[in-house]
Order: structure tokens, then sequence, then C-alpha cells
């Protein structure tokens, strides 16, 4: 198989919808997907990333054999972190533990150093999501830190990790 990023397609809703339709990807994500995901959702996402500025969003199906198997998006930051971005993304479960999201993440990284002027980007995973801090490290994140009770989900207080990646400026 072959596992690369590309611009998302409106053809892509289902796929998306299958993958989102997770308890054990959504526990892992931020607030505010609907459960079940449905098509309906995920073409709203799609068309919103298509439709999104370039310059600030960065948003890609991570795909095998160039069908949709999970998202990978940075989105540039605001005010004095304007040349930061915070990195997210997600992998169908069937997917995970191949190295794939690590090859993803990789790729979306370079572009952004090569295309644009941001000079970070960081993810923060939660502390317990063992797999998402190894995707970074392998990806050459550094770990900068623990941010004790930083986040409040499922009824649970939760610590998350602060990992970056700067460009290398000389």
């Amino acid at each position: 198989m072959q596992y690369e990023i590309r611009k998302w397609r409106q053809s892509d809703a289902k796929a998306l919808a299958a993958a989102l339709s997770n308890m054990n990807i959504l526990n892992n994500l931020r607030d505010g997907l609907p459960y079940p995901y449905t098509e309906t959702a995920a073409l709203e996402y799609i068309n919103a990333m298509l439709s999104a500025d370039e310059h600030a969003t960065f948003a890609f199906a991570v795909t095998a054999d160039d069908e949709a198997i999970g998202s990978i998006g940075a989105f540039r930051q605001g005010n004095i972190h304007n040349r930061t971005a915070e990195l997210g993304y997600y992998l169908a479960e069937s997917y995970w533990g191949q190295g794939i999201m690590t090859h993803a993440v990789k790729e979306l990284c370079r572009y952004i150093f090569e295309n644009t002027d941001i000079l970070r980007i960081f993810a923060e995973p939660f502390a317990y999501n063992i797999g998402s801090c190894r995707v970074l490290e392998k990806a050459g994140f550094q770990c900068e830190g623990t941010l004790k009770s930083n986040a409040f989900k499922n009824g649970k207080v939760l610590d998350m990790k602060m990992y970056a990646l700067t460009r290398k400026v000389f």
C-alpha cells in the first residue's frame, strides 16, 4: 500500500464518517465532534477545509492507495504566535501502529517549513495517549513538558503533553 497526504475531496466524506464513528478515536480528540459522525458532518468539514485560508489552514486527508483513512492538519495561530501552528491528526483504528501517521506528520511538517514562514509546529496530545506521543517523537518533535490538569474530558481532569518541532533558523 502507498500512504500519503493529499487535499481533501468531497468523495472522502463516507470514509471520514466511518473512521470518526469510533469512540476509541473520539476519546483522543478535543470535544465538539458528533457521535456517531455522519457523512453530512464529514462533508461540512471537508468543504470548510477546502475553502479555508491556505496560508493559515493546512488540512489534508491521510490516504492508503488514495482512499482517506485519517486526517492531519496544522492551524496557524494568531497575534504574536502567528508564525506558530498547532498540529492535530487521527487515523482509522485499523491502521494504528504501522508508522503511517509518523510518515504523515513528517510530510506535513516538511511541507509547512518549505512553503510558509511558520517557525514552530506544536501538538498537545493527552498524556495517556502513548501512541500519539510516540508518533510525535518519531517525527522529530521534542517533548517540552507536561501540562498538568490541562483538560476536562469524559468527566476526568487530564494532563496533556506539549510537543514542538521548530524550523532550523540560521
